[in-house]
């Protein structure tokens, strides 16, 4: 097998792993094209663990990545949510809802919003044990930490995720139903409709990446979300909206000209909406087209 070869056969998994580091999928990719330049310009016949070597690489060009990323992002203009690694429309996806809905779990907006609250190194260390099954012995070699460091960054992390994670998930049907409820309300502007959906201490997370209007800090309460829609459709200014997918997890996607404006999804907490995460930033959206637009060229 050639160089290329291997590394295209790894790049799944590279790819899996910088993006649960980065959060972000353009740098994923520069993460992995870094990791490509060095395999190819190192004397693969000497490696003995192809998949260890580019784990290895691809984790250290992400902690690097991820350090700079981390100053950047305080000066983020507003809430600073993950940009998507998969959008797609409602018939473009696997029907089993029960094993989407598990896979999604862990590349939710909501989740790796969390894991910005981790160092970089806890960050590494969780997602190294959790997600990749790697031992404290090789996650110690790959971070520069003894095994019991990274048996502490483990726990730490796991300490910080579990407080910030609601404790018993929905049904997926009971999260689409909510969705669409949510979905249909806010396109009408109910603002008590709305409301009913929410807990009272909902709160709303919109990233305009300081390119588009977003409120710049979290809208906080069941009431102010619900004139926020009041507000948004009373001016005429609701989008064309339906269900997709965001990283294999249901959203809300709004289309303007037949182009995707923005995606929001939820988290449930106890049967109601307890967060909303909106990307409205376009820097972050793909150029995902509405079947309804792609009929029109036709």
């Amino acid at each position: 097998m050639n160089a290329e070869t291997t590394f295209q056969t790894h790049r799944p998994r590279l790819l899996a792993l910088a993006y649960r580091m980065l959060g972000s999928r353009a740098d994923a990719e520069d993460v992995l094209q870094d990791a490509w330049l060095r395999w190819a310009g190192s004397d693969t016949a000497d490696i003995r663990d192809a998949e260890a070597w580019l784990v290895t690489a691809t984790t250290r060009l992400s902690l690097d990545r991820l350090r700079t990323a981390k100053r950047e992002r305080q000066h983020y203009p507003g809430p600073w949510l993950p940009e998507p690694l998969q959008v797609e429309l409602s018939s473009d996806i696997a029907s089993d809802p029960a094993q989407i809905h598990a896979v999604a779990n862990e590349v939710s907006v909501a989740f790796l919003t969390l894991l910005e609250q981790l160092s970089p190194d806890e960050r590494a260390a969780f997602l190294l044990k959790e997600a990749f099954d790697h031992d404290y012995r090789q996650i110690g070699s790959l971070l520069g930490h003894s095994e019991a460091n990274c048996r502490q960054l483990v726990r730490r992390a796991k300490q910080r995720l579990q407080a910030g994670t609601p404790r018993f998930q929905p049904a997926p049907a009971q999260h689409r139903q909510l969705l669409q409820r949510f979905m249909d309300a806010a396109q009408r502007g109910d603002s008590p409709a709305i409301q009913a959906l929410l807990h009272a201490n909902a709160a709303q997370f919109s990233d305009g990446g300081g390119i588009v209007t977003a409120a710049i800090r979290p809208l906080r309460g069941a009431e102010r979300i619900g004139r926020l829609y009041w507000a948004i459709a009373r001016r005429g200014a609701a989008l064309l909206a339906q269900l997709g997918y965001v990283n294999g997890e249901l959203a809300i996607l709004r289309f303007a000209e037949g182009r995707l404006a923005s995606f929001t999804t939820i988290e449930v907490v106890d049967g109601r909406i307890a967060a909303l995460y909106s990307v409205l930033n376009p820097e972050k959206l793909p150029p995902l087209v509405t079947h309804e637009a792609t009929a029109a060229s036709l």
